[in-house]
């Protein structure tokens, strides 16, 4: 499958990255997976996807990142043409209710998990924000990432809404 959408995570902590990439790991049959650990750093993975011909899908973005932080990262996005329509979901056992705030007001926040995360939690979140995206931005061709979507949700979107063939 030619993968054109991206999931990208973003923290600072090598470890926690790893972990969320890991337990991502079965989106990356229909989907590119990267990761990075630093702002800078996922700017430059979101600019080489774009240039490339991608879209980011779905950022997982931590708050307390040294240089910006994870909400003024968000907000970035959320100001971009390009990154606008993005599900962003804030991945953070730090952000205080202020930073929260910001974040759904301004950065275009879809979705807080607060740290530690469970598993079912996180690949729940992630299904249904792929979803939301995918039936958003590119109904005609989300019934080929079925296999890791909401199923019933696509079914119904699909069957309330036919697509031109």
């Amino acid at each position: 499958m030619n993968k054109h959408y991206l999931i990208l995570c973003v923290d600072d902590e090598r470890e926690v990255l790893e972990a969320v990439l890991h337990d991502l790991a079965l989106f990356r049959s229909h989907f590119e997976l990267d990761g990075a650990e630093s702002v800078e750093e996922a700017r430059e993975v979101v600019h080489d996807w774009e240039r490339d011909g991608g879209r980011l899908a779905l950022i997982l973005c931590d708050h307390i990142m040294p240089g910006t932080l994870g909400v003024d990262f968000l907000v970035e996005l959320n100001r971009r043409s390009a990154t606008r329509a993005s599900r962003k979901l804030l991945l953070t056992g730090q952000a205080g209710l202020e930073a929260t705030i910001e974040a759904v007001n301004r950065g275009g926040l879809h979705y807080y998990l607060a740290k530690p995360w469970k598993l079912e939690s996180l690949q729940e979140a992630v299904r249904e924000q792929l979803t939301d995206y995918l039936l958003a931005e590119d109904g005609d061709n989300a019934f080929h990432y079925a296999p890791v979507l909401n199923q019933a949700r696509l079914f119904a979107a699909i069957h309330d809404n036919p697509f031109d063939e």
